[in-house]
């Protein structure tokens, strides 16, 4: 298998979000934003890996040594012997890839957060750089393109985070702010125990609402100018939409189910986010 083989298979099988969000692209660019977002969930494994946190720390140690060797041109993995190959052009160094793996450092130190000030800062230690360099690698007019990727990047992870939950409740993290669990008489060991109530439903309802409005609001703030050449951050912006909207039609059964959609939603998503910017 050659390291791209190897990173589409890692970041974008076929049937996968990041497939239909990159499928618009020039073979250049899809491969280059294949590596990044491969390079990104062996992170997100490293940070997530079973055995603990001691094994996790030693497994982000790792890859920032690794990411030095990329930098000093002698990379061992598939992903960064791959990223080797594709992001020169995009003049993504190490400063870029450091970013990326200080917000898993952030996420593997993190299991609670206290209000949504900080549950948005966590949410831009996550996406934030990943968004910026994928503007990057996709072109732009306006310099305040990037940035605007970056939020829209960022208001998609708050959806990802309602989505995955019950996923995370595994590694003992309740990522919903504490102050707004108290406020709506959710307890976290709740959450913790997949105890679905009234209560907790409000809780989803309230969040999922601010998080549409926040893709929205992040959406607007792309530059006419450059939405066309954004089509993958737009794309998976939809799909998350999508799922957002389907958990909510289920009631909110995110602490025993994990919603996604099926390829062929996923396509229609792609194919009209394509003919609408």
């Amino acid at each position: 298998m050659t390291p791209e083989e190897y990173c589409r298979q890692k970041a974008a099988p076929d049937g996968s979000t990041f497939h239909y969000a990159f499928l618009f692209l020039a073979p250049q660019r899809r491969r280059a934003l294949t590596a990044l977002q491969a390079y990104c969930r062996e992170l997100d494994d490293a940070v997530d890996a079973p055995a603990g946190p001691e094994v996790a720390h030693a497994k982000l140690a790792w890859w920032r040594h690794e990411t030095a060797q990329l930098l000093a041109g002698t990379p061992q993995h598939p992903v960064t012997r791959e990223l080797q190959e594709v992001l020169d052009p995009f003049g993504i160094g190490r400063e870029e890839l450091a970013g990326i793996i200080d917000g898993r450092q952030r996420r593997l130190e993190e299991q609670r957060q206290s209000d949504f000030e900080s549950l948005e800062a966590y949410c831009r230690s996550m996406a934030d750089e990943v968004g910026r360099l994928s503007a990057r690698v996709c072109g732009f007019r306006e310099e305040r393109t990037v940035a605007a990727a970056g939020t829209l990047w960022g208001a998609c992870t708050l959806i990802q985070i309602l989505r995955d939950i019950g996923d995370e409740v595994r590694r003992n993290r309740v990522l919903l702010p504490m102050d707004e669990l108290k406020h709506f008489e959710v307890p976290a060991a709740d959450i913790l125990n997949r105890r679905d109530s009234p209560q907790f439903r409000k809780l989803m309802a309230f969040q999922a609402d601010r998080a549409q409005q926040h893709c929205a609001d992040a959406i607007a703030g792309l530059p006419p100018v450059d939405r066309r050449s954004q089509h993958p951050v737009l794309i998976m912006a939809g799909i998350h939409r999508g799922e957002l909207g389907e958990i909510r039609r289920d009631g909110f059964q995110v602490l025993t189910h994990l919603t996604t959609l099926t390829p062929l939603r996923k396509l229609w998503i792609a194919c009209r986010t394509r003919a609408v910017f």
